[in-house]
């Protein structure tokens, strides 16, 4: 019996480089300082001078590391929303795609869990900053390209520009995920997060 090959393994990706995690290390620690100076003062209020001399830097080394100020808050969700990727890909082919997507967004979860109260300081801060809205309508327009492919893949649309399921769904969890985050904000956090989450997804089919 002829056997098929084995495929060869995926090489494992490399490690980030050293200047890689230095970025990282700065872009953490200005953002903490930021998020401080954002909570104290109001996002509006604080302006990209006194973020820089609180961290120490200059004005012109911010800009190194940060676009704008509106990426001290939200610069992350690029790679929250590949981890979203990752998530909705791990799922089982046979799940359904709704609720794969529902799972796929447990990323956040665990992200909101981790450190609550700053958390919700961030979504009050988004809900009454409308700069960061705009922002963040942006960055999940990001998430939309970035989902959508892999939802027409499960559903096997043949033609992703003529079906507008895979594009619908997508939409529809964004803004379950937007309305329970916003619901959370406005309760002061009374009510966990992932139960908001459940609650938002469960409505289409409720």
């Amino acid at each position: 019996m002829v056997t098929a090959p084995k495929p060869s393994p995926t090489p494992a990706p490399a490690p980030p480089s050293l200047r890689d995690r230095t970025v990282r290390l700065v872009r953490a620690e200005v953002g903490a300082v930021a998020i401080r100076l954002f909570i104290e003062q109001g996002f509006d209020n604080t302006t990209v001078d006194q973020i820089a001399a609180a961290a120490g830097m200059s004005r012109t080394s911010f800009f190194r590391y940060f676009a704008t100020k509106e990426d001290l808050v939200l610069g992350h969700l690029d790679e929250v929303g590949q981890q979203v990727l990752a998530s909705l890909a791990a799922r089982p082919e046979s799940e359904p795609v709704w609720q794969s997507l529902h799972h796929a967004l447990d990323a956040l979860m665990q992200e909101a869990a981790a450190s609550p109260e700053d958390n919700l300081r961030l979504a009050r801060m988004l809900r009454e900053t409308p700069a960061l809205r705009v922002r963040q309508f942006g960055k999940q327009m990001g998430w939309h390209a970035l989902l959508t492919p892999e939802v027409a893949r499960r559903l096997h649309v043949a033609d992703e520009a003529r079906d507008p399921r895979p594009r619908a769904l997508v939409a529809a969890a964004m803004a379950c995920l937007n309305a329970a985050v916003e619901t959370w904000s406005a309760a002061d956090g009374a009510i966990e997060l992932p139960l908001l989450l459940d609650q938002a997804m469960s409505a289409p089919a409720g």
